[in-house]
């Protein structure tokens, strides 16, 4: 598991009407881009693990989803058609100790 220490960005933070990224996006996908370790994303069918660690009780577990995969289809040049498995886990943490925790595998049947 890789586990990043930034706080899970809503899609509702995302867009800005229908086509423009909002600031809290653009830096969002800086940051992660910049955080996200060098390493090898194998071909083919994909599993992905995700675990998003909240402060706030109230957050929905598939908000911070579309733009995380997003985000990492474009730092390790894969498409989402790829993912066949995805398992999303939603911890609560401490106010300021927000996290992403993720897995990237192959599809093992």
């Amino acid at each position: 598991m890789i586990k990043i220490d930034i706080k899970p960005l809503s899609v509702n933070k995302c867009w800005q009407g229908r086509r423009f990224k909002t600031p809290d996006y653009k830096s969002y996908e800086r940051d992660l881009m910049l955080m996200l370790p060098n390493t090898q994303i194998p071909h083919g069918k994909l599993y992905i693990e995700v675990t998003f660690g909240f402060s706030n009780k109230a957050s929905d577990i598939d908000n911070p989803l579309k733009p995380f995969l997003d985000i990492l289809q474009k730092k390790y040049k894969f498409d989402d058609k790829d993912i066949y498995e995805l398992l999303v886990h939603k911890e609560i943490v401490k106010k300021g100790e927000e996290f992403v925790r993720f897995a990237i595998e192959s599809v093992i049947y």
